[in-house]
């Protein structure tokens, strides 16, 4: 397997929030091709690490570029909704700090044959976990309704041409299943008007068939209810987001567990990345970091 590619975003700031240099047992839920997690156990030479993937790919390279760590990781391929299951199995007690980065890799979207990016020619995949999961994009189009892929369109991508690229993939349909990322790509052009300059216009089309796919919002859904739990007093829970569906929930999760007071918001705002980091990594101009310390324990006795 070869090493990622992939540049993690925002690192100067997921190690403000998680501070991983006081020591302790982290969880990178989606670790990718390790750059995060590499930083987390860099920090301190008795940091342990729980790496998760649901893409089996990605945990191979994460294992690459871990392993001077060795068994200071331990992995799972899986979903990070299935955190708490998933730490109980490696860890005792409670977790000093969870990390998990909503978005899509580079390693993924170069990959033309894993269908993510309508950049490049290769079959309508989009599946985080193929081993797995058996509905990819092109099965998910040819067997939905025109009622099914316009609220996808309309609420995962907020694609204001929804009902019109519906119709037309569903048109398409008379004609032949639509297999290829620039099948699909083109039936978009042909459909609606020209994007902004610079935004292909079937971006926010292939951003909702994804989420679709994947059961996206309802992974996050399921992660933010559980993930807070895990967490020590003086624990840390840092979530990055790259689209405005992710950060509202990202929010709105976090504020409910501060407004218990168990938990204090360590930025209000969210971070974003600097003019630095864009200029060596335009793919984190939409990301967002959220994070919240427990600062009491559960049920308010402070330690």
């Amino acid at each position: 397997m070869k090493p990622s590619r992939h540049q993690p975003v925002l690192m100067d700031a997921v190690l403000e929030a998680l501070a991983p240099q006081r020591g302790g047992f982290f969880v990178d839920a989606t670790v990718g091709g390790g750059g995060h997690a590499h930083a987390i156990l860099a920090a301190h030479p008795q940091n342990r690490l729980l790496a998760i993937d649901r893409d089996a790919q990605a945990l191979e390279r994460a294992k690459v570029r871990l392993a001077e760590f060795g068994s200071r990781v331990s992995y799972a391929h899986a979903p990070f909704s299935a955190v708490v299951s998933l730490v109980e199995a490696v860890q005792k007690g409670k977790v000093d700090g969870i990390l998990a980065d909503f978005g899509v890799s580079s390693d993924q979207i170069d990959d033309r044959e894993r269908g993510f990016s309508f950049q490049q020619d290769g079959p309508l995949d989009m599946r985080m976990d193929r081993s797995m999961q058996k509905t990819s994009a092109a099965r998910l189009l040819a067997d939905a309704s025109e009622d099914e892929i316009e609220y996808w369109l309309r609420v995962y991508g907020e694609e204001r041409f929804a009902r019109r690229i519906a119709n037309a993939i569903v048109k398409q349909r008379r004609f032949g299943p639509l297999l290829r990322t620039s099948q699909l790509a083109d039936l978009v052009a042909r459909t609606i008007p020209s994007g902004r300059s610079g935004h292909h216009v079937a971006t926010r089309t292939f951003q909702a068939i994804r989420i679709a796919v994947n059961r996206e919002l309802d992974e996050i859904d399921a992660f933010l209810q559980v993930a807070p739990s895990l967490l020590a007093v003086g624990g840390r829970l840092a979530v990055i987001s790259f689209h405005s569906l992710e950060d509202r929930a990202n929010k709105v999760a976090l504020r409910n567990e501060v407004r218990g007071g168990e938990f204090k918001n360590l930025f209000p705002r969210g971070l974003v990345a600097t003019a630095s980091e864009l200029r060596s990594n335009p793919r984190a101009r939409s990301a967002r970091l959220r994070a919240i310390l427990r600062v009491q324990e559960e049920g308010g006795a402070q330690a």
